[in-house]
């Protein structure tokens, strides 16, 4: 959520004559995330957000729009699309598509606790039921298909022990089956900046843009891999514990989704280390952006290749 496409007041002012909103107060970029442009927009009637989409085309953006409007309306806490005089959720800004939600309550966390990770257990087993009547599909963009990719470009970069770490990876994900795991709508990036918290209640998800049609479990890792560990990177076992039992009181795990774990927590690791070295040394200019770090992931997979027995026991 940074701010590579810039809106000026003025050009604000003319948008949003296609809403009735009220006059536009106040116009602030958002620095964090790394993805799309997004602003605060303040109105008459209430704060939204506006997000300008920068990898997205007009005819993907249907998808993560109504997912949106399909939890909200089931109570899941995420951003409502909200519609324009014409009735389109959808716009165009700056020859960007556009759209403006809801501005949730709360703020993200730096430091969660076991209450907050229960929290996401919860509201994430909730959501990946809410989703199950929605009808629409949409393919993982980072797939394994994006991982292989992706590591033939980043592989001359990195120093030969972190080479052999990723050669090793792609050899275990050859190999690793998910077919038979439970499947359906992921929100694929559920991390500490995606999630409001007031206080030790949940105001909400966001960033609904990487959201597909994937394993219900790898959804879990990519959580866990961000709310339960510790800067060095291991798993924390009381946190981790909160996550996944307030999970599988909403959505009973598996026997197969147990096998599975540790590996799906490695296929989480890789994803995420893999799109972090990616920005590094392929950066995309922004007003406001920055670059992650990429050693967090890298430390969670080695972790979690050479601790593969103790994750398996530390389950539900």
């Amino acid at each position: 959520m940074s701010v590579f496409t810039t809106v000026t007041f003025e050009q604000m002012q003319q948008w949003l004559k296609a809403y009735s909103l009220g006059e536009l107060l106040d116009l602030q970029g958002i620095a964090s995330g790394i993805t799309n442009t997004n602003y605060f927009v303040t109105t008459a009637t209430g704060r939204y957000v506006l997000t300008l989409f920068e990898e997205h085309t007009a005819e993907e953006l249907p998808y993560f729009i109504d997912l949106m409007t399909h939890l909200a309306e089931r109570d899941i806490p995420c951003p409502h699309p909200v519609k324009n005089n014409l009735g389109q959720a959808l716009g165009e800004l700056n020859g960007k598509p556009a759209v403006l939600i809801s501005c949730l309550a709360g703020k993200s966390v730096d430091n969660p606790s076991p209450v907050h990770c229960a929290e996401i257990g919860k509201v994430l087993a909730q959501m990946h039921l809410a989703a199950a009547s929605f009808k629409a599909d949409m393919q993982n963009l980072r797939c394994a298909g994006w991982r292989i990719a992706t590591a033939e470009k980043i592989a001359p970069f990195l120093e030969t022990e972190n080479r052999k770490m990723l050669e090793a990876q792609l050899a275990f994900e050859r190999s690793f089956n998910t077919t038979h795991l439970p499947q359906g709508v992921i929100h694929a990036d559920l991390f500490r900046d995606n999630v409001l918290m007031d206080g030790e209640k949940l105001g909400g998800l966001i960033d609904f843009y990487y959201a597909c049609n994937d394993v219900l479990l790898y959804d879990i890792a990519i959580a866990v891999n961000d709310w339960c560990v510790t800067e060095e990177g291991v798993l924390d076992p009381i946190r981790l514990a909160a996550l996944l039992q307030a999970y599988h009181a909403v959505r009973p795990l598996t026997e197969a989704e147990h096998a599975a774990w540790p590996g799906m927590l490695r296929v989480a690791a890789m994803r995420f280390w893999l799109s972090r070295l990616h920005d590094l040394h392929f950066p995309v200019a922004g007003e406001l952006t920055h670059a992650k770090d990429p050693q967090y992931f890298e430390r969670i997979l080695r972790n979690t290749i050479n601790q593969e027995t103790q994750i398996s026991q530390a389950w539900v």
